[in-house]
């Protein structure tokens, strides 16, 4: 067994997540799923609660969040404790490929950067389904390759910045997963990356408290940790952004009706 922390691992301990399009592509991903007031939306792959915590505080939804790390579930009580909207959102361990939930549970069930992960993307997809209800949506928004096949520079970019074990796909591919497990209506929107609007947009998510205690965080960590300073020391060495990113690298927006 490997015992090496991950990507994910420190990612949890700074208590700082992210997903390509940040706050806008959030905003926009809402607006497609149709998510009120009323609505019931389990967000897969919550990392520590922004977006759970942010679709309570904002549209006062009730939300289930889950994510297969422990770690990232007791950041994201926290945060859901700190902002004082616990009685709004839950969280849970879990796994996208297997999710612990009855069928046609949820108005809208979202991920963000999630399902680019799983060794069985479509098997996450039937799942996202079979929990979603009647007349309800799914919403992803996920890294993609806007032209294939990327250059090696580009992949070992992309797998540094976004979790080494990313596997992107084109945007027909991830409309391809909506269809076969068996959604209607699809929408695949896609965008190129834009490294200085997502660093703004990170700010946005957290604010410059949630900001302070990352960055307080990772101190104390690389204080501690000869592991994450090695991590720390790669993410250094391989920081050079390909001047071709944005002809290769983005995001998309895929939704699909039950």
């Amino acid at each position: 067994m490997n015992n090496t922390p991950s990507f994910f691992d420190f990612a949890a301990d700074v208590g700082l997540t992210k997903h390509i399009g940040s706050v806008a592509a959030t905003e926009a991903l809402i607006e497609l799923c149709h998510i009120g007031t009323a609505s019931y939306v389990l967000d897969v792959g919550c990392g520590v609660g922004a977006t759970s915590c942010w679709l309570a505080k904002s549209i006062g939804c009730r939300v289930m969040g889950v994510d297969i790390l422990p770690r990232m579930v007791e950041r994201s009580r926290e945060r859901a404790r700190r902002e004082k909207i616990a009685d709004r959102v839950e969280f849970k361990v879990a796994d996208a490929q297997d999710l612990p939930f009855e069928d046609n549970l949820f108005d809208a069930v979202l991920t963000e950067s999630v399902t680019a992960f799983p060794a069985d993307k479509q098997k996450a997809m039937n799942e996202y389904v079979r929990v979603t209800k009647p007349g309800g949506y799914v919403g992803l928004n996920e890294t993609a390759w806007l032209k294939v096949p990327p250059p090696p520079e580009i992949t070992a970019w992309a797998a540094q910045e976004v979790g080494a074990t990313v596997k992107p796909l084109p945007p027909d591919e991830w409309a391809g997963l909506l269809q076969v497990a068996g959604l209607r209506e699809i929408v695949s929107k896609t965008y190129a990356i834009n490294l200085q609007d997502e660093g703004k947009g990170i700010l946005q998510r957290y604010g410059f408290g949630g900001m302070l205690r990352v960055i307080g965080r990772m101190l104390v960590l690389y204080t501690r940790s000869p592991a994450y300073r090695q991590f720390v020391q790669r993410v250094r060495q391989g920081g050079v952004v390909p001047e071709n990113l944005a002809e290769y690298f983005g995001y998309g927006l895929f939704v699909g009706k039950k």
